[in-house]
């Protein structure tokens, strides 16, 4: 669920509301509509206090190549197999909810695929955790040509959407996709049992239109998005994410499984299940919206189902007195701000760049997680759970009957956000003459942008800071479906000569509005709304370390570009001589690891590369395969030895699994972990950013810490770390904590230290934090921009006028010294900002040096 804060109404008066993470409070009927202070989802205020702990083979099975398990096209359908079972767990929390725990879908999913010829199941995946990710797709039967028929005309609407426009058979036959996902948050569980009981009725109803739906539509169910945190009862996955923060960076093995159903079965509808929000909140949102978006067909259909759902609900005649539960709130009707769609981190935000028209979160309305789990009895726990149940399959059967009546126009809406990319048209602003039937509409939902002609990725060294990380940013862009294309020769565009190998991404395209979300640098939005949900800025283009450059002007037609399915690899070992690797990208410093961890004797040049002796050719070439990086020749000699490095880390989940992408060797820690007995002689540096509160220790572990730190470093993330920096003493300095609503693209001068060389000079920040009355020896290793240092995203003054950008300009933002690091940015945020990682693991190898540790 999202967190909002409840503010006048537009058109409507909001009934009631009650919403937070860790806990909403039911009101009852004649409860007034209190406007708290905005409870935003800010992971910085749990974070501080809680260290992540996912084990490493969650790490593992994250950062393996994904499973490729979904069906092609030349299969039809049903696509039946025999699932086998899991072990009961009877620790499974669904359980005392009465609905249905992992372990028992499995054998529903084979009941429900022996009902009849309606059913498949495939398995879409694994989570973090290792469980099965399950499809369940319903539809009327299909042979294997009708099957291939369905995936031309899909095809034909992406690629060629001019003609699908024109198209018959598309208007007759084409059937409409839909796609349900369910339990992204663990701990929201219902949506589940809701699209079971769903599957089990549309298996086997011999009605009409039933009939009718199915021969007409495909119906596509993630069972749970989130089975590590069904069974444990926990909002995040095994590895600690919060899923419905990871469609820009797609990290866990669980978004790059529902992101691949979304390019694979391209749907024009979508709901995303989750709870607990008092009415049941419906989608579509407050401003701000989503820029990139083509905003008109997508507010036109998502309102009109949204109405739709909310008849139904209302319809089941539950009702505050009797039920505790309030009627229906869709926030774009019923509230000015708080529960934006801006970033397409959330699930509904990001499968409208894939094409959805209609596509919703779809909180229903009462709690039975955190306090309510462990408080309430059993039987109310249920008849919520109930109840919930029931809301949730009225949302869906409603979606199914707006779909039914809607097909052609759903289709045709998907087939226009198509066209206007590939066509390079501009986006119609939303008004009441624009989108009509939709009251409300006021300036404060024009959100549009200019797409440039084109963004290039330059070829060659000179051109990139990291060859490797340009390769990333390619295989991203294309996991996400984005056209890419690479230069067989120089070629000129916007004026400027391009090298042959330059890759390009046309802005022409189906889904221009993603590649613009995820290259682009994004807007400050400050100005715009008082508060936002979650983050506002996440340039992929500033933040992933690789040169991308917007090109407004020029044509491509004569351009010698080359459609691409993946980067071209970048590994390689020079054939003699000592090798030079560079230590700007997180993969370079993962295969410098890989080295340290072989025994080679590497050591640091005065660039702040890494030189391999030339004995160790053979270890490079493993690692330059491994990890696609390069080992140039060189004659420079190192002069500093590097170490193997052991983490001791107090950090968030996103961090945890960014150290461990960079392959250090990782032992989590927390105050309850120093507190029980911690063995420091297993580890050579300490990294703490939460979970970490020196006040909190005990004596003897106090003492522990104490004596680590005399004779090692600190490197320091946020408030947390600099208050565990001022409580051991180590580097003189004062941080302060900027406004914590803040997030966003900051601008920042790097020093020419070996810390900060080759660092982007863009960071990113959440809850920002700066340092001042820097003491004797303490360096700036990275500072604000001066004016205002916000590139993109939300950042204001609080309530007393201070903590604003304006504080923050020119100030320290990263310090040094020779026992700590830092930092008051985010540079491993959500495991986002790869363009930043190699500054926490130069800042790490730099406190082992400093330290002497082995």
């Amino acid at each position: 669920m999202r967190i909002t804060r409840t503010v006048p109404a537009r058109p409507v008066l909001i009934t009631a509301l009650a919403v937070t993470t860790a806990g909403s409070l039911l009101l009852g009927p004649d409860t007034a509509v209190a406007r708290p202070e905005p409870p935003v989802h800010r992971e910085a205020a749990l974070d501080r206090h809680t260290a992540a702990r996912a084990p490493l083979n969650t790490a593992q099975r994250t950062l393996a190549a994904p499973e490729s398990a979904l069906g092609d096209d030349n299969r039809g359908y049903p696509r039946r197999q025999t699932l086998t079972p899991d072990p009961e767990n009877p620790a499974d929390k669904s359980l005392k909810l009465g609905l249905t725990p992992y372990h028992s879908i499995a054998p529903k999913l084979n009941a429900l695929q022996a009902l009849g010829d309606r059913v498949s199941v495939e398995v879409a995946g694994r989570s973090a955790g290792g469980h099965r990710l399950y499809l369940v797709t319903v539809t009327a039967p299909e042979s294997a040509r009708q099957a291939r028929a369905q995936a031309r005309m899909r095809e034909l609407i992406e690629k060629a959407p001019a003609l699908a426009a024109k198209s018959p058979e598309i208007k007759r036959s084409y059937k409409a996709p839909v796609f349900v996902n369910n339990n992204i948050h663990g701990n929201e569980w219902e949506g589940t049992d809701a699209s079971l009981k769903l599957i089990e009725r549309l298996a086997t109803a011999g009605d009409g239109r039933t009939r009718d739906l199915l021969a007409h539509s495909r119906l596509y169910f993630n069972i749970t998005a989130n089975p590590d945190g069904r069974i444990a009862g926990t909002r995040a996955n095994a590895g600690g994410f919060d899923m419905n923060r990871d469609f820009v960076t797609a990290s866990q093995p669980e978004v790059r499984a529902m992101r691949q159903i979304m390019v694979d079965k391209q749907p024009a509808v979508m709901l995303d299940v989750h709870g607990y929000v008092n009415g049941t909140l419906i989608e579509p949102t407050t401003p701000p919206h989503g820029e990139n978006y083509e905003y008109d067909l997508f507010l036109k259909n998502t309102y009109a189902n949204a109405l739709g759902m909310e008849a139904a609900v209302n319809g089941l005649g539950y009702t505050p007195g009797e039920d505790g539960v309030q009627p229906v709130q869709i926030p774009f009707r019923d509230q000015e701000e708080g529960w934006d769609d801006w970033p397409p981190i959330f699930t509904p935000q990001y499968a409208a760049y894939h094409g959805t028209v209609a596509a919703h979160t779809v909180e229903i309305p009462l709690r039975v997680n955190g306090s309510a789990y462990d408080t309430l009895p059993v039987t109310e726990l249920r008849r919520r759970a109930a109840i919930n149940v029931d809301v949730a399959g009225a949302a869906l059967r409603a979606t199914l009957d707006f779909v039914q009546a809607r097909r052609t126009s759903l289709v045709a809406d998907q087939i226009e956000v198509f066209r206007r990319g590939a066509a390079g048209a501009a986006q119609v602003p939303v008004s009441p003459e624009t989108v009509p039937g939709v009251p409300g509409i006021g300036p404060e939902d024009v959100y549009t942008t200019d797409f440039p002609r084109a963004y290039v990725i330059p070829a060659g060294r000179d051109a990139q800071r990291s060859a490797t990380a340009a390769a990333r940013l390619v295989d991203h862009l294309v996991a996400n479906d984005v056209r890419v294309t690479r230069a067989l020769r120089s070629f000129r565009l916007g004026g400027r000569t391009y090298a042959k190998g330059s890759y390009v991404v046309d802005m022409r395209q189906a889904k221009r509005g993603l590649a613009n979300a995820l290259l682009a640098d994004g807007r400050d939005i400050s100005d715009k709304v008082s508060v936002m949900y979650d983050i506002s800025g996440w340039s992929l283009g500033r933040l992933w370390g690789a040169t991308v450059e917007p090109v407004t002007r020029g044509s491509l037609v004569a351009a010698p570009l080359w459609p691409v399915s993946g980067a071209a690899r970048v590994g390689y070992v020079a054939p003699r001589g000592d090798l030079r690797l560079r230590l700007d990208d997180p993969r370079e410093i993962a295969a410098l690891n890989s080295l340290l961890r072989d025994g080679v004797p590497v050591r640091q040049a005065a660039d702040g590369s890494a030189i391999v002796p030339a004995a160790a050719r053979a270890k490079a070439a493993a690692a330059a395969r491994t990890y696609d990086v390069a080992f140039d020749a060189t004659t420079a000699k190192g002069t500093t030895p590097l170490h193997r490095t052991r983490v001791a880390a107090a950090v968030t989940a996103g961090e945890l699994l960014a150290l461990r992408e960079m392959n250090f060797e990782v032992t989590p820690v927390s105050t309850q972990v120093l507190n029980a007995g911690f063995d420091w002689s297993a580890v050579d540096v300490l990294f703490v950013s939460a979970g970490l509160e020196y006040d909190e220790l005990g004596a003897g572990a106090r003492t522990a810490l104490d004596g680590f730190l005399d004779g090692h470093g600190l490197v320091g993330r946020g408030a947390a770390g600099a208050a565990l920096n001022s409580a051991a003493g180590l580097l003189a300095v004062k941080p302060v904590e900027g406004n914590g609503d803040a997030n966003g693209v900051v601008s920042v001068v790097n020093s020419g230290s070996v810390l900060m060389r080759g660092a982007p000079s863009h960071g990113f920040v959440y809850a920002p934090v700066w340092f001042t009355d820097l003491g004797p020896g303490v360096r700036v290793e990275q500072a604000y921009g001066s004016g205002n240092p916000l590139v993109s995203g939300h950042w204001r003054p609080a309530e007393d006028g201070l903590g604003g950008p304006a504080d923050a300009a020119g100030r320290a933002a990263v310090v040094s010294g020779p026992q700590a690091v830092l930092f008051g940015t985010e540079p491993l945020f959500r495991d986002h900002p790869k363009g930043e990682f190699a500054q926490v693991g130069r800042a790490l190898f730099s406190m082992v040096q400093a330290s002497g540790s082995r």
